[in-house]
């Protein structure tokens, strides 16, 4: 079966690219478990950047997979698949997506389980499944409400339709919407900007951030104190004070 993930480490930066061009980057069982073990992987560099080849970002489950399931039993198989998603949300340092051509399916779900999305003008997205006569994986039931609102979440999932780029912005899908030609620059002042700040401190803002609408006021103010006094004693924490007092830029080491 064609298609694999290709990963790359570019100093702090961990690569992943979903790569099956011929079917517009569809992922076989193979490759989420590929995925699975590229986020692992990336656990210690300072970004995650998350891509397709080619002309699109994913388009989903590859459903000529026909040898995918093997002796697995359909739920096994879905578990397996999942665990892929489950790596990405595990990872704490931050995540860019960066979507050119089309994400649905399963492929939304990773584009939106990605802390921030970058796309083109001509990147698209749905939420297609019921199409297929699929509910939601990969964990697109908690992520779409949390990304774009319930209201948003179930537009998207019961009309399964495919949106634009501009309209992914304005619901809040996506961060960035660029032209083609400037992606690459783009992505790059991104990947520079993330990667050379302070990791520790990002990832402690972000498990915050995706603590909060489980917790009352008074839970989230304890939760960033804790957070705050853990910052306290770090690396970076100590040369942001001392690069303020010199009037210089930090340099984070994401310690």
């Amino acid at each position: 079966m064609a298609g694999n993930v290709i990963t790359r480490q570019d100093g702090e930066v961990f690569t992943v690219t979903i790569s099956n061009p011929a079917r517009k980057n569809a992922a076989t069982r193979q490759m989420f478990i590929d995925l699975g073990s590229a986020f692992q992987a990336a656990k210690s560099s300072r970004l995650l950047v998350l891509k397709g080849d080619g002309e699109n970002f994913c388009t989903g489950a590859d459903l000529s997979d026909e040898e995918g399931m093997g002796g697995q039993s359909p739920i096994d198989f879905m578990r397996t698949v999942s665990e892929a998603a489950l790596q990405l949300q595990a990872l704490k340092i931050p995540k860019l997506a960066v979507v050119d051509g089309l994400a649905v399916g399963a492929g939304l779900s990773l584009a939106v389980g990605c802390d921030l999305v970058l796309a083109t003008e001509r990147a698209t997205f749905s939420a297609i499944f019921t199409q297929r006569g699929l509910s939601l994986d990969l964990g697109a039931s908690w992520l779409l409400p949390r990304r774009v609102g319930m209201a948003k979440a179930k537009e998207l999932t019961l009309l399964a339709h495919l949106i634009g780029a501009e309209e992914a912005l304005s619901m809040g899908l996506v961060n960035w919407v660029v032209p083609t030609e400037e992606l690459t620059g783009r992505e790059a002042q991104l990947t520079s900007a993330l990667s050379s700040a302070a990791t520790l401190a990002l990832a402690r803002s972000n498990a915050l951030l995706d603590l909060s609408p489980t917790l009352s006021f008074d839970e989230a103010l304890e939760a960033e104190a804790q957070a705050q006094v853990a910052s306290f004693t770090s690396i970076d924490t100590q040369e942001a004070a001392i690069a303020f007092f010199q009037k210089r830029k930090a340099h984070f080491i994401g310690q």
